[in-house]
């Protein structure tokens, strides 16, 4: 079953890819590095996620309609500014990610900065062409907007990332509650915005939108979670990166402090909760309920 969904979320990937490439700035102008460099930085690859979660929850509840595909390129283009700023010398300094040269070592440091900037920026202006192509639905874009900067912003994203910079400049500091919260907003809070997108573009009512929400929750701690275990017992081969750099950092993780089978165990629990929830409401899509478990029992 696990290569059947690998190969479908490969397909469905590819589909977001387009549509994603689809709302990319066009090359032109005397600004035209900052338009290479953000299709540089989206275009270096990627599982699409996050995308495919807010499509596939669009669909449970039945959506119809492109205004989704407004949405879909716009949390890629958050999830990949996050990525560029993260590989910033001042944050982690990574020459490399998937491969390929970061945005910074390919443009400078400057560049590097403003490709991120102007991809959270386009990122709007992208989500609000919904506006354009769908005249009857403007209370649910309005909503979806509302979520998608609250969940990027100082209550999401950022305030995960704030918190595990200053961790990492004193890990003695570090406690299980920090790098809960750290995993809530950092992982988390993408995953939930994706999903919780597609729901309510789709009609689901608020009762329906909060159970969403918890799922992607639970989903995202356990994916990062995940993460940690495969950087102790990871393949280096299938993982496409050297296993052990958390230790080789000194950087505390969930495992740290809970153990390696007590993380697979809280693995466990966080994603049969999530599952459990989805199975309760009355909409059925198998696929995206084999892929909240391929992605937390994924072995890359």
């Amino acid at each position: 079953m696990e290569n059947d969904v690998k190969a479908l979320l490969g397909i469905k990937a590819s589909f977001a890819e387009e549509k994603i490439n689809k709302y990319l700035p066009l090359t032109s102008g005397m600004q035209n590095t900052i338009i290479e460099a953000m299709r540089y930085s989206v275009q270096a690859g990627g599982k699409r996620l996050r995308p495919v979660l807010m499509e596939e929850t669009f669909s449970l509840f039945g959506g119809k309609g492109d205004e989704i595909y407004c949405f879909m390129a716009a949390i890629e283009m958050i999830h990949t500014y996050s990525l560029v700023h993260d590989d910033l010398p001042a944050m982690d300094n990574d020459m490399l990610r998937r491969g390929k040269p970061t945005t910074h070592a390919v443009y400078g440091e400057a560049m590097g900065v403003l490709a991120g900037d102007a991809l959270l920026n386009y990122a709007f202006e992208t989500a609000l062409k919904a506006f354009d192509v769908e005249a009857s639905n403007h209370k649910a874009i309005i909503k979806a907007l509302r979520v998608l900067a609250k969940k990027a912003g100082i209550y999401g994203m950022i305030g995960g990332q704030v918190v595990d910079v200053e961790s990492e400049k004193n890990q003695l500091d570090i406690t299980e509650e920090k790098i809960n919260f750290i995993y809530e907003l950092k992982t988390g809070a993408l995953i939930e915005a994706s999903m919780m997108i597609g729901a309510i573009l789709a009609g689901a009512d608020d009762s329906e939108i909060n159970l969403i929400e918890q799922i992607a929750s639970k989903i995202g701690m356990a994916f990062q979670i995940q993460d940690d275990i495969l950087d102790i017992e990871g393949d280096e081969k299938v993982l496409g990166k050297p296993i052990g750099s958390d230790e080789r950092n000194e950087k505390a993780t969930y495992v740290t402090f809970a153990g390696i089978e007590k993380s697979k165990k809280e693995v466990k629990r966080l994603t049969d909760e999530a599952i459990g929830i989805l199975k309760e409401l009355p909409y059925e899509n198998k696929f995206l309920e084999d892929l909240l478990s391929y992605l937390v029992y994924r072995d890359n």
